[in-house]
């Protein structure tokens, strides 16, 4: 599905997709889940008063990030574990519990990050369309706003760091999406051209329309059950021509990545099939952890 001017952004008329630059958080891994994990650990740890059932209320806030903390990281104004502490404290404070001092923030960190790293999983639909594209001799890479460390160690956790390299992050030039340099930094180390690139996320704004307006393809990845809160509000995207998929198995077709004419134009580049250069997920992400709140559905 496009919405929007079709005059605007989307895959141009005549033009072949040749690389797709993927998102991590919440588009390759799933994060949402691998979060949940984690303010649920220490939302029991240090909300001890909180009942149970409010829990989707912490994992809401986190996602919600109301300070702009984690944006404000991805400006390079403040450090990735200044944006965590300060999301910590709002959380302490919101909810009733105590406030957190070095050492109990440092307590609150451990417990945080180790169940948060032990939770990345991929998406199921992740490893089909990875096969799609590289059966179509597609190159694929990855740019996200955190460290390059950080989102190539998520990756090998889900079992695709050599199928996706990480291109960008946030440390590569000193800032994130939607930056358009940022974007452009992609498509420079995967070889391709912007306007035939496409950039697949699951921010309607930073992702989508952040690639749309540096001149790749806009993809958004609208998963149901996961939109941002405000993402379906008017955010002046309306009038680009973003690609909107439900899921990764869309994109493809979305793309019209196979077709006979996309099919000729790559064979006629012996390049085409070549893997992109290597390269960098976003704190960002908190969903629901079914195994305390089952049949819940968060806005991310």
């Amino acid at each position: 599905m496009i919405e929007g001017d079709a005059a605007q952004g989307g895959v141009a008329q005549g033009a072949t997709i040749e690389g797709v630059l993927f998102d991590v958080d919440d588009t390759l891994v799933d994060t949402r889940v691998a979060f949940s994990h984690a303010i649920v650990a220490v939302s029991r740890a240090f909300l001890p008063e909180l009942p149970v059932e409010r829990y989707r209320e912490v994992l809401a806030r986190w996602r919600a990030d109301p300070g702009g903390h984690y944006r404000q990281y991805t400006a390079g104004k403040i450090g990735f574990d200044t944006q965590r502490m300060l999301r910590a404290q709002d959380l302490q404070a919101t909810f009733g519990g105590p406030d957190l001092d070095e050492s109990g923030y440092a307590v609150w960190k451990e417990l945080f990050w180790g169940t948060f790293e032990r939770s990345w999983v991929a998406h199921e639909d992740v490893m089909g369309v990875l096969d799609s594209l590289a059966c179509a001799g597609v190159k694929v890479g990855a740019v996200s706003n955190a460290s390059v460390a950080l989102q190539t160690a998520k990756l090998a956790a889900i079992g695709v760091g050599d199928r996706v390299p990480l291109l960008v992050g946030l440390d590569t030039l000193g800032v994130g999406k939607p930056a358009p340099e940022v974007f452009l930094e992609g498509c420079r180390l995967l070889g391709t051209e912007p306007i035939k690139t496409a950039y697949v996320g699951d921010e309607r704004d930073i992702d989508a329309g952040g690639a749309d307006a540096a001149g790749l393809v806009g993809v958004w990845l609208d998963r149901p059950g996961t939109r941002r809160v405000g993402a379906a509000e008017d955010d002046g995207l309306a009038q680009r021509k973003i690609v909107v998929v439900r899921g990764l198995d869309e994109l493809v077709g979305a793309l019209g990545i196979g077709s006979d004419d996309s099919a000729r134009a790559r064979s006629a580049d012996p390049a085409g099939g070549e893997a992109g250069s290597q390269g960098d997920p976003a704190d960002d992400g908190v969903g629901l952890a079914s195994a305390v709140l089952p049949g819940t559905v968060l806005s991310r």
